[in-house]
């Protein structure tokens, strides 16, 4: 594994401050390819092998780190009252120059942040599945499912599993859902909730300061995902200067392993990295992202 290690800036101009936060931790990771650096972030209760159908797609065309997040896989534990401003600088810490950062759900709140916190280190971000402007209904709902997940742990990973797989993709490879399940289940109870809590409180903060996000953006969800909804993907896109939407017809919440192929090209289409691609984000350029919605066809 290949460690990286740089200063973590101050937060970006008029992002919101963070008194008292911890110093970054250093985080389990692993690096492959070569080409312009990109990090992978993966979601709350997983892992950084969540990654691992699209990584052969992506490392064809880049230098790409995957990382498993404060209190998940091989990395320290997190604990009680961690922040996203936290959880953003541990990723920063690991990156020594401008990166293409490519965030799922909890993951695309750590890249938001991280494009406020370090503008000089985001070469642009894709948001794959985030959640963004949550109703009181669906904020209603995702606080159901903390408790849940306090209460009931092995409950709330079984639901978690009927929501991200449908019927028909589970009995296509039930051992993919096993394996998620595993995942969820291994994780130390102490570390996943206060990641929860920032998995379900975090885009309320975030939501006023999505407009000074500088770097070229892409927003890209599944069609029936029930949790970050094609809704949410349009808002980012709306509210992120010069943002786009990307919907994936008949998918569901989990892109990186239901529809690897597609998101791959959506990714290298917006990094400018995928073949005869004549558009996308390149460091200091500030361009390849325009305002719009997409339906990206699988």
């Amino acid at each position: 594994m290949d460690a990286v290690r740089a200063p973590g800036g101050a937060p970006g101009a008029g992002a919101p401050g963070c008194p008292g936060a911890r110093p970054p931790v250093a985080l389990a990771h692993e690096s492959h390819g070569t080409g312009a650096p990109m990090v992978l972030l993966h979601g709350v209760g997983l892992d950084r092998r969540m990654w691992d159908r699209c990584l052969p797609a992506l490392a064809a065309r880049h230098r790409v780190t995957l990382v498993d997040l404060r209190g998940h896989g091989a990395s320290p534990a997190a604990a009680a009252g961690v922040s996203l401003a936290e959880l953003a600088a541990d990723v920063g810490a690991l990156l020594s120059g401008p990166t293409h950062v490519v965030g799922f759900s909890l993951g695309a709140l750590v890249a938001q942040r991280l494009g406020l916190d370090r503008p000089d280190l985001t070469a642009s971000l894709t948001l794959v599945s985030s959640v963004a402007g949550r109703s009181e209904e669906e904020r209603a709902a995702v606080a159901r499912r903390q408790e849940l997940a306090a209460e009931d742990f092995g409950a709330s990973a079984w639901a978690a599993v009927d929501r991200w797989f449908s019927p028909a993709w589970r009995a296509q490879d039930p051992g993919l859902a096993q394996r998620v399940l595993d995942t969820l289940l291994a994780n130390d109870r102490a570390s996943y909730l206060p990641c929860y809590r920032v998995f379900a409180t975090a885009d309320t903060g975030l939501w006023r300061w999505l407009p000074r996000i500088a770097a070229p953006t892409v927003a890209v969800t599944g069609e029936r995902d029930p949790g970050s909804t094609p809704a949410m993907s349009h808002r980012l896109a709306a509210r992120i200067p010069g943002g786009r939407a990307v919907i994936v017809p008949g998918a569901r919440h989990l892109l990186p392993l239901e529809c690897p192929q597609e998101l791959a090209e959506v990714i290298l289409t917006h990094t400018g990295a995928h073949p005869g691609s004549h558009t996308g984000a390149h460091p200091g350029t500030g361009t390849g992202a325009h305002t719009g919605q997409e339906s990206h066809r699988s």
